[in-house]
């Protein structure tokens, strides 16, 4: 449900948190991970962040929870019309994202493709290579991946493939701990190649899905594939201003986790759902600002953008970069380090003096 200005009569439609304020109502309810890890990104980051969440979240919900995704679909190219034109509608996330796209000139392309990745899903598409795969994480979350970097100033064709890999890297987690779930909702995002190579029917096994080795051997191939992409990714963090690193390694470290807690309960995500522990989650997010000190990793052997992510790369590369530089942040990043460092500590303490 879009949430209404009158809502927030403290907000000022002059000062634009009229929009914003509505924004952080849908993502208060909306991911918890990526509410906890955007504590950590500087004000001037938080905000667009906020704005390009909202816009996502009730995309995918006017497409994937409407009657007819197309006429969905058609309604959500034409508020992109009046995004791009300076001319939005009368909703808030629409008004706040006409903002963001114009002031970090992010293009269009980028969100067209978000949309297609969610007509997608509407039209139960079959994703038989882990190419496939990859193809619908580069629409649903690379996409997301490159509009950060883009709010966070990063431009460099490398720096957004590495965010763009992250992208899909979440989304590959995303799968891999939601296969029980999709599988009871008629869809399959595993390869389906990877299924039959492991003797399993894809069509037969959506009929009654359970868990069973073979299952499990599939969900352990694609968190494989998308721990490859979180190692990549660390390039394109330490390319980021250093007050916007916590929170891209804290998100990194917490998704990763996700795939090690399938892993430790024998990659069954089909009578459960792997969750991590708040706890745990503070634990990595405090960790993540240490990571942030720490050297640039080496160069990557092969820097070769994922193919599934390059046409990402190409649209913003063919983009107008925006007229003027974002205000300084607020808080220096010595200040930010200071305080992930002693939270750090304090939770490692708690976590050592608490029984099991």
């Amino acid at each position: 449900m879009q949430t209404s200005a009158h809502d927030t009569p403290e907000a000022s439609p002059e000062d634009g948190t009229y929009d914003l304020k509505a924004c952080q109502a849908l993502m208060r309810g909306g991911s918890k991970t990526f509410f906890a890890a955007s504590l950590l990104l500087p004000a001037r980051v938080r905000a667009p962040a906020t704005a390009l969440y909202a816009f996502c979240r009730l995309a995918d919900d006017a497409i994937d929870l409407g009657v007819d995704p197309h006429a969905a679909m058609r309604e959500l190219q034409s508020r992109l019309d009046g995004i791009y034109q300076g001319r939005p509608g009368p909703i808030d996330a629409d008004r706040a994202l006409a903002q963001v796209v114009h002031r970090f000139a992010i293009p269009r392309a980028l969100l067209d493709a978000l949309l297609e990745g969610f007509l997608w899903d509407a039209q139960g598409r079959l994703y038989h290579s882990l190419a496939d795969v990859q193809a619908y994480g580069a629409r649903v979350a690379g996409t997301v991946g490159a509009m950060m970097a883009l709010v966070m100033e990063t431009r460099t064709p490398q720096a957004l493939a590495r965010a763009c890999e992250l992208g899909v890297a979440m989304q590959l987690t995303n799968i891999a701990r939601d296969v029980g779930e999709d599988a009871r909702n008629g869809r399959l995002y595993l390869p389906r190649d990877w299924l039959l190579e492991a003797g399993v029917d894809p069509d037969r096994w959506l009929q009654d899905p359970v868990f069973n080795p073979a299952i499990g051997s599939v969900v352990q191939r694609l968190l494989a594939a998308a721990d490859d992409l979180y190692r990549r990714s660390r390039e394109g963090i330490a390319a980021l201003p250093r007050d916007c690193r916590p929170a891209i390694h804290a998100a990194r470290r917490v998704y990763a986790e996700i795939g090690h807690q399938l892993a430790r309960e024998g990659m069954n995500s089909i009578s459960r759902r792997a969750v991590v522990s708040g706890r745990r989650k503070l634990v990595l997010i405090a960790a993540a600002t240490g990571e942030a000190l720490l050297p640039a990793p080496a160069g990557l052997a092969d820097p070769t953008p994922l193919p599934a992510i390059r046409f990402l790369v190409e649209a913003v590369q063919r983009s107008e970069p925006p007229l003027a530089p974002a205000p300084a942040p607020r808080r220096s990043f010595d200040e930010r380090m200071a305080w992930g460092a002693d939270l750090y500590a304090r939770l490692v303490e708690q976590d050592q003096r608490s029984p099991g």
